[in-house]
């Protein structure tokens, strides 16, 4: 078990202890141990193996016990009984927006709330209000965060739908039975939230292809199972659905499955209008609903459907009913970026503020992955909870910035580590002046507290944006998916600015955020904002952001030519320049 896993137990059994009120120093002393574990530089293994983990600031003696059990045997005996000891329900309370382990602890001893629906009737019967701490805002808003959490529990994010499904597909894909497979529905258009995870596949033989999939590592429930369709619910409680079809239908069946539905309604008018008949199982020349073989026009791939309906093929993430049909039409589908085209990021964290790598470690990582430069953009001195940088600490860190990159270039590398913050936009200014914004080759402005007010956040924004140092607004909205709403801004109005005072936005690409959305890149692209896609990285693994990032740039119909991190270095650096020359 790696230094991340054991860290994210030692939380986790920290949180527990909370829950069940032990000592504060001994739950802290859990939180403290997971930070030296994340702050390593060698790996955990080799610690563990040469018995030096009582050398580790941080460890004490019976954690580092606990440590070593995980990472030779990657369980630990004495997390399993403390998850046991603690009611679920208590548990599943921590997943209510606003509640934390000393909350549920009073709700726990003075209401007896056990479960989300106890803590639901509570608030109903205004116990809640009447707790010293509580009060009438937090039971409306506990209320409010039961009710958001309905609403969210059978959504997922993107992220967590394809680390499922790859591994399926990739099993179909190898069964000698299957012709064809693809995912298809929310998946494949790249929304950032999805229901459901639609598979495809094309086969002579779907009885044993179905049979096949029932079988596979992960599913945890089969809810259905027949000769062409199987559903089941795989790990996380996604639930997934397999139909297999014959190879001819296969191009017609991905074509509906993926979708939209808005978007394949405008399909199937357009056969009508054509004298065809367009469903799932094939495009036929007849007025009626039919699935006559003799009346189907063969189509090898999607693209031929499309043809057949005078239409370019629209790629599956603009397959929304936005616009996609009139571009299709008079052949103005843009050429939509690619994975292969980002050459770097411009917002990412290390181990000076919250992140979980060295400035050196986070070179070499994204070197290897073919990158030719990475920014560094720790958090500005606001930021306390996420130990931010004050000026004298940024200016240590530009020179051990300066230091990877001396040590790179004499070892005859063309990577780069580039100097920046993530600079806290405040009430009435940022966080830094000006002067030390200017020393920095990126200056990311992000709104960490924001008002209740919606003019007073626009406001804010804009200002921020008017900076000629400020290259980049961070997730403009604030919102986290499935968890938290985007906090009231003007969205257009800042947008506006950025298209007035050539200020960048960002598509930050965590999976948690995917912001600015999608559905507002079009007229950013329109006006000529210019996007970043970040990940926002706090450990190296999250540079794989960047791939989801790209899906959703192309939802957004955004090319390279619209993504400033497509640029090689030499180029950046002229555009990082381009708004402080104004």
């Amino acid at each position: 078990m790696d230094k991340d896993k054991v860290a994210e137990i030692l939380v986790d059994i920290g949180t527990l202890l909370e829950l069940r009120g032990e000592n504060p120093f001994k739950t802290r002393a859990y939180t403290n141990a997971a930070r030296a574990l994340e702050n390593l530089a060698e790996p955990l293994a080799q610690i563990v193996a040469e018995d030096r983990l009582g050398e580790v600031k941080g460890v004490g003696e019976g954690i580092a016990k606990k440590i070593k059990e995980l990472v030779e045997t990657s369980k630990l005996a004495y997390y399993e009984e403390l998850k046991a000891s603690i009611a679920p329900g208590l548990v599943a309370l921590l997943e209510i927006p606003g509640l934390g382990p000393k909350k549920i602890q009073a709700l726990n001893k003075k209401l007896g709330v056990d479960s989300v629906e106890a803590l639901e009737q509570a608030c109903k019967d205004g116990k809640v209000a009447e707790l010293d701490g509580f009060g009438e805002k937090t039971q409306t808003n506990l209320l409010e965060g039961i009710e958001q959490r309905r609403l969210y529990a059978s959504k997922h994010l993107l992220s967590d739908a394809l680390r499922v499904a790859g591994p399926l597909l990739e099993s179909l894909r190898q069964h000698p039975e299957v012709i064809r497979c693809s995912t298809a529905g929310s998946l494949r258009r790249s929304k950032e939230v999805i229901g459901d995870i639609d598979l495809l596949a094309s086969s002579k033989q779907p009885a044993e292809v179905i049979g096949y999939f029932v079988q596979q590592p992960g599913i945890l429930k089969v809810i259905a199972k027949g000769d062409t369709k199987a559903s089941v619910i795989l790990e996380g409680g996604i639930q997934s659905d397999l139909r297999v079809v014959s190879d001819k239908e296969f191009p017609f069946a991905l074509a509906y499955f993926t979708g939209s539905k808005e978007h394949n309604i405008v399909m199937r008018q357009r056969a009508i209008a054509r004298g065809l008949r367009l469903n799932e199982y094939g495009l036929f020349k007849s007025k009626e609903e039919t699935r006559d073989p003799q009346l189907l026009v063969a189509c090898r791939d999607e693209a031929e459907i499309y043809e057949q309906l005078d239409l370019a093929c629209v790629p599956p993430e603009l397959r929304e009913d936005h616009g996609e049909f009139a571009a299709a039409e008079q052949g103005t589908l843009p050429r939509l970026v690619e994975w292969t085209d980002l050459k770097g990021s411009l917002h990412n964290h290390s181990t000076w503020s919250d992140g979980h790598h060295r400035t050196a470690e986070i070179a070499q990582y994204m070197e290897d992955l073919g990158l030719e430069y990475w920014a560094i953009t720790d958090h500005s001195k606001s930021s306390f909870q996420a130990n931010g940088l004050d000026a004298a600490r940024v200016r240590q860190q530009l020179k051990e910035v300066q230091q990877v990159n001396e040590q790179l270039a004499e070892r005859g590398s063309d990577f780069r580590l580039l100097t920046g913050i993530e600079v806290d936009v405040l009430k009435d200014r940022l966080d830094f002046d000006d002067d030390l914004l200017a020393e920095l080759d990126v200056v990311v402005a992000s709104l960490h507290v924001p008002a209740n007010n919606e003019a007073e956040n626009t406001k804010r924004l804009i200002r921020a944006a008017e900076n000629r140092f400020v290259h980049t607004l961070g997730h403009l909205s604030g919102r986290l998916l499935l968890e938290r709403e985007p906090y009231p801004v003007n969205q257009q109005a800042v947008i506006d600015a950025c298209a007035a005072t050539g200020t960048w936005l960002e598509l930050n690409c965590n999976p948690r955020r995917f912001d600015l959305d999608w559905r507002l890149w079009p007229t950013a692209r329109a006006k000529g904002v210019k996007c970043v896609i970040n990940p926002d990285a706090h450990r190296n693994e999250h540079a794989n952001f960047l791939r989801l990032g790209i899906g959703v740039a192309r939802k957004g119909w955004l090319t390279k030519a619209d993504v400033i991190n497509t640029l090689p270095l030499d180029k950046l650096r002229q555009e990082l320049q381009r708004k402080r020359a104004k």
